[in-house]
């Protein structure tokens, strides 16, 4: 097999030898593990950041397979389990931690305590509402990468990452009422995926 120093000086010729090496320090946690928190997971394993921390309670179900990163063979799996799985054979060295819970107001404070970068990718808007209420207050010195409206069939040029406040950034479309017809697709939840992988890169490179 491949060994560490190998693939990591193959990806800081891609990108750098400084954010490589930033890449193997910082804690990043992905909250909610569908079709943005997978992807998001697969992007940033693939760009060798080292430390993730997978929160997610649900079972991969057959649903998921027309944009979230699982394979039929895992049907059934815990979502922390399968994608944890999925990721150390993208980068074999990856750290990952896995808390197959669901977060609740109760649990957000310690179960991110060790996370600098904190990104939230729940399905229902009510959660992620919470959520993100939640995190800011607990963790004001963190970094929040949130993502709402990525439903539907419009242009991906539709998605976009705002910064909202220190440390605080969103990423999507912003809608939320859908036409009959419109459900969620796979480029375009890959889109929102792909603003949060990005601006998580983009905050590490900053540190």
């Amino acid at each position: 097999m491949i060994s560490k120093d190998e693939l990591d000086n193959a990806l800081a010729e891609r990108h750098g030898k400084r954010l490589q090496q930033k890449f193997q320090k910082v804690n990043v946690a992905i909250c909610g593990l569908g079709g943005l928190g997978s992807n998001v997971a697969v992007a940033l394993a693939r760009a060798g950041i080292r430390h993730l921390h997978l929160i997610d309670f649900d079972r991969v179900d057959v649903t998921n397979f027309n944009r979230q990163q699982y394979f039929v063979n895992q049907l059934g799996e815990y979502k922390t389990l399968s994608l944890s799985k999925t990721l150390s054979k993208i980068y074999p060295y990856i750290d990952v931690k896995i808390d197959t819970v669901k977060i609740t107001k109760d649990n957000i404070a310690e179960l991110l305590k060790d996370d600098f970068i904190i990104c939230e990718a729940l399905d229902d808007a009510e959660n992620k509402a919470m959520f993100v209420e939640e995190v800011l207050k607990e963790f004001p010195q963190k970094y929040l990468v949130s993502a709402s409206g990525m439903a539907g069939k419009k242009s991906l040029n539709y998605i976009k990452t705002q910064k909202i406040r220190e440390n605080f950034y969103l990423c999507g479309d912003r809608i939320s009422g859908l036409e009959d017809g419109d459900g969620l697709f796979a480029p375009r939840v890959m889109a929102a995926a792909a603003h949060e992988a990005m601006t998580i890169i983009n905050i590490i490179d900053e540190l």
